[in-house]
């Protein structure tokens, strides 16, 4: 008889005592899970006369689509290039900013910013405040919202010679409400590009 190189290992043939291991394995294993089982669902009805109230849903920020923007672009549409959502004035609703050009075929056309919100009585969005206007001849970069604060780099022009395609400033921007209106605030001075 010949023997094998590879020694019989002791689990190639089972035994009684690895039939009763796995059987208390098991075993283990059921009589935990039924411990940890979840706690068993109640559920009542209300009282008669009374009705389930459920929590207030979070309002939605208003939307861009339908939006008419005091943007006068001729024969091309006006398009949001860029947009945030929080709450700006603190009443608990959203307000949406929007970054938004006419869609001009060629070249770079000036970005206008502005505040959308609805009333608790319309619920339809409407622009409440524009933050850039496009007279102003400024492209919106970085555009943010944090910690109800409106953040850009606008990007414009030391003068009229200045070509539309070549902005020389770069002017780091902020817009806060104080209760009245947005407050902007810019560096002390403006960067060229």
């Amino acid at each position: 008889m010949q023997q094998s190189a590879v020694p019989e290992l002791a689990h190639t043939h089972a035994r009684p005592i690895h039939w009763v291991a796995t059987a208390t394995a098991v075993a283990g294993v059921i009589a935990l899970s039924s411990l940890a089982q979840p706690g068993s669902a109640t559920a009542a009805q209300p009282a008669p006369g009374t009705e389930a109230k459920s929590a207030p849903a979070a309002a939605a920020p208003p939307s861009t689509t339908g939006v008419t923007f005091p943007l006068d672009c001729g024969p091309v549409k006006a398009i949001v290039v860029k947009k945030a959502t929080g709450d700006l004035d603190g009443d608990g609703r959203p307000e949406t900013v929007a970054v938004v050009h006419c869609d001009a075929p060629m070249g770079t056309p000036p970005d206008g910013v502005y505040v959308l919100t609805r009333g608790s009585d319309n619920p339809k969005p409407r622009v409440v405040a524009t933050l850039v206007d496009p007279k102003d001849r400024r492209t919106v970069t970085d555009f943010a919202l944090r910690a109800r604060t409106v953040t850009a780099t606008l990007l414009g022009y030391s003068t009229a010679d200045v070509p539309s395609c070549c902005p020389d400033l770069k002017i780091p921007t902020t817009w806060q409400w104080n209760g009245t209106a947005f407050v902007r605030s810019t560096a002390a001075t403006a960067h060229s590009v």
